[in-house]
């Protein structure tokens, strides 16, 4: 176990009254707040009791809307301003609507991060701190054509992905479609909006009744359709069809076990939260981003820092959270000196 693994489980202790009370030496009050219900963020909320245990903090706390409506997730921030949270991380539930809300928590001093999806150039926020989602659609699909061996090309594939109001969605969709071309591969079908139970169920299983035959390979890039496809592809009950989802529900997971999935590709949610607590509770103490930060840009933000991501595969799927641990951990040891002045 790494340093950075004891720390956390030592912080996971302390947050479950098992080693001792902790004790804030901070005043700052993170407010970890996503677009809406979503399975990917709950490991926002441990990571926020991780993250206060190990830093002091005041709090670090998973607050939710109850839907994904900007206005409901306004009237939630706003809530939270109210109660004294001074540092947001936050999922902008419209990358240019949420813009007003943000200045409105940095002109009360407040200190504002994105996590796990950005605001649009410009914004009051510190950086954007996420998956490349790009990237990850990318390496995604670079995988799937590698499970089809060597007669990959002329394969065909099935896309299924998110919101399209997430921002993240449009860039899975392009760089899925980048790595399919560059192998020969044809994507006869994107289906969106559906990174939800029902819509998923809906679509996805209608679509394999009456397609499955036709196609090759599935790739998924949201975390409801690569529950729903993994369901499928168990009771379709052949493994002909190779799949790549995303993330890191049991369902898939127990997939890629049992050969019904090649793999998924997990992003770091517990690290935007971990490493978002950390940095908000550094720009609370005087801290500044540096201008010289290595930040790379993306479709919306030229201030973005990835969070990682990696295949999981039956060659490590029993050791995915240690996967995700390290990722982090590799991120933060070098963290503020990279992006943080604090003098």
């Amino acid at each position: 176990m790494t340093d950075f693994a004891r720390r956390i489980a030592a912080a996971s202790l302390l947050s479950l009254g098992l080693a001792g009370a902790a004790s804030a030496e901070s005043d700052s009050m993170i407010a970890l707040v996503p677009g809406g219900p979503n399975p990917y963020f709950t490991a926002w909320e441990q990571a926020g009791v991780d993250a206060a245990a190990e830093f002091g903090l005041a709090a670090s706390d998973f607050k939710v809307p109850q839907k994904w409506e900007l206005s409901q997730q306004n009237q939630l921030l706003e809530s939270l301003l109210s109660q004294g949270y001074n540092g947001f991380l936050i999922f902008p539930g419209d990358p240019v609507g949420s813009i007003s809300i943000a200045e409105e928590l940095v002109a009360n001093d407040a200190q504002v991060i994105a996590g796990a999806g950005c605001f649009q150039d410009p914004s009051p926020a510190a950086f954007c701190l996420g998956t490349d989602t790009g990237n990850s659609a990318y390496l995604g699909m670079q995988a799937l054509v590698k499970s089809f061996g060597e007669e990959a090309k002329g394969k065909k594939v099935a896309h299924f992905t998110g919101f399209l109001v997430d921002p993240n969605t449009q860039l899975r969709i392009d760089a899925v479609k980048k790595a399919a071309d560059e192998a020969g591969i044809e994507i006869v079908q994107v289906i969106a909006d559906i990174d939800a139970p029902e819509p998923a169920e809906e679509k996805i299983n209608a679509y394999l009744a009456a397609h499955a035959g036709n196609i090759d390979g599935i790739i998924t890039t949201a975390w409801v359709p690569s529950v729903v496809s993994a369901n499928a592809l168990r009771k379709i009950g052949d493994k002909r069809i190779h799949m790549v989802g995303i993330d890191h529900d049991e369902v898939v997971l127990q997939a890629v076990r049992d050969g019904f999935v090649h793999g998924t590709m997990i992003q770091n949610p517990y690290g935007q939260a971990w490493l978002g607590s950390f940095a908000l509770d550094k720009l609370r103490s005087g801290c500044t981003v540096k201008e010289d930060a290595p930040f790379i840009a993306n479709a919306l933000t030229t201030k973005f820092i990835d969070s990682g991501t990696a295949l999981i595969d039956a060659s490590n799927v029993d050791g995915y959270v240690d996967v995700m641990r390290e990722q982090t951990a590799k991120i933060y040891d070098g963290f503020e000196a990279s992006y943080l002045s604090c003098n």
